[in-house]
């Protein structure tokens, strides 16, 4: 039984070292050795930051014997003792134990995690004890950082908080990659006489889906509000594999009213520029680890992205670069084309290195809610690639005009009525208004340098992965 005693955290003790000090802590168990002299050394961790605080436990603590040189790595403990002064080389202090709880046992013989170095594929397979890895608990600290650093960016600026729906009506970007929500027995759907779903019967009385963007409904709330944001989780039906997409995502959406295409970019850019500030001050010790371990770090271009302005083209300088460079692309390059990771990463790895802001994309390949430039043939977007992970924002003015975005609609095959309120919008008191979604895991993966996304978001969502790749049976009573 845990008695109420105070909790320290590791992070705060190895910060004070207040070297006398009688305290109390909970972790986790990583590593004990035992000396011959009759004492043992166990290093705990309790996730508060990337190190170990030493225990020295005597073999004169009451379950010595019996308990703790049976302590295995993942067992979890409570810790009384005195902060002293370390004789070691590695740390300046350690807990002199003076009483050791155990408060649950690992089984070595079952328990995946030993003092070794596990592959990321291992680790993927126990996303519910990977965060107990050294990398996977600097991930979500920096992940935590980042999060918070986001709120404060906009709330110092004047933005409210947006909390738009998970279930929607709309794909937003009219793309058809969505989950669709039913209530339906799947066994015993209702049908039409034509043969067709009836929706009519569902919870809603129509088709649902999970939503891909809160930006549509944000931007009915920047124009009552002004600035807005949202932050939340975004899903899309991609069957896809790669690297850099998931099936559940985060995403930060600002929407700003009375603001162009201009605004947009600069506060994309100052927010970027803010988040790197805020995680090189905060999260110094995980950064240092990456940068240590990860061989894809990208330490050095965080630093730089503080210190320099991003380098700007638009999409017709950009493809006018891809065709001239003497790299081979596996996605052949001409205007009119989509970027892909490759082109991407070319531009602000080849030739600017440093992030990059490409602008004025060909109308067909973006989204009908961007708006119109005065050629008729591009649009008011923008994107910002950063080395090893490509684009991680994406942005535009969009359509005020009822009439142009109504045309847009058509030109890309999307059913108007499905959108009558979005379009109502244009019709009552429109304004120019502008926005970007900033992909969150993909920024944490820039930061960490991590090359897969699977690896920087706690329980990754992809197709038939659903959060656990293998079934690990423990017992007969399982």
């Amino acid at each position: 039984m845990i008695t109420a005693t105070k909790r320290e955290r590791i992070a705060d003790i190895l910060q004070k070292k207040e070297i006398g000090k009688r305290i109390s802590l909970y972790g986790w168990v990583r590593t004990r050795r035992d000396s011959k002299g009759g004492f043992s050394f166990l290093e705990i961790n309790d996730g508060s930051c990337l190190r170990n605080l030493q225990v020295v436990a005597d073999k004169k603590l009451p379950n010595y014997e019996n308990e703790v040189l049976k302590l295995n790595v993942g067992s979890s403990v409570m810790v009384k003792g005195i902060i002293v002064a370390s004789p070691g080389r590695k740390q300046d202090i350690e807990l002199q134990a003076e009483e050791i709880k155990v408060i649950g046992w690992a089984d070595p013989e079952q328990y995946p995690l030993q003092k070794k170095r596990h592959s990321f594929e291992f680790l993927r397979t126990i996303p519910h004890l990977r965060v107990r890895t050294n990398t996977f608990g600097a991930v979500a600290r920096i992940r935590n950082a980042i999060s918070y650093a986001i709120h404060s960016f906009f709330q110092e600026r004047g933005f409210i908080y947006v909390h738009t729906p998970i279930i929607t009506a709309n794909d937003c970007e009219g793309a058809g990659e969505v989950f669709k929500v039913t209530t339906f027995d799947l066994s015993d759907i209702p049908k039409k006489k034509d043969g067709s779903v009836d929706f009519s019967e569902d919870f809603f009385g129509q088709q649902a889906y999970l939503t891909v963007s809160g930006q549509l409904e944000a931007e009915a709330y920047a124009l009552a509000l002004g600035d807005v944001y949202t932050f939340g989780p975004a899903f899309r039906a991609d069957n896809s594999n790669t690297p850099r997409h998931l099936a559940e995502f985060w995403m930060v959406e600002p929407e700003m009213a009375f603001s162009g295409i201009e605004r947009a970019i600069k506060v994309a850019e100052e927010l970027i520029k803010y988040l790197f500030s805020f995680v090189l001050d905060h999260c110094k010790e995980d950064l240092e680890f990456f940068n240590r371990f990860i061989e894809s770090s990208n330490l050095n271009q965080i630093q730089k992205g503080i210190e320099q302005d991003f380098a700007r083209i638009t999409y017709t300088e950009a493809i006018e670069i891809l065709s001239k460079a003497e790299k081979q692309f596996q996605y052949p390059v001409e205007w009119g084309c989509d970027l892909k990771t490759e082109h991407e990463r070319y531009i602000c790895e080849e030739v600017f290195n440093k992030p990059t802001i490409i602008t004025d994309y060909p109308k067909e390949i973006k989204p009908f809610y961007m708006k119109l430039n005065q050629d008729g043939e591009t649009v008011m977007a923008m994107d910002i690639l950063v080395p090893r992970v490509g684009e991680i924002v994406g942005g535009s003015q969009r359509e005020d005009n009822y009439e142009t975005l109504l045309m847009r609609m058509k030109e890309q095959g999307v059913n108007p009525k499905d959108y009558w309120w979005y379009l109502e919008l244009r019709k009552f008191g429109s304004a120019p208004h502008a926005g970007f979604g900033l992909g969150f895991d993909r920024f944490i993966q820039f930061i960490t340098g991590l090359s897969n996304i699977r690896d920087v978001i706690p329980f990754p969502r992809t197709p038939n992965n659903l959060g656990f790749l293998n079934k690990r049976v423990y017992g007969s009573d399982i």
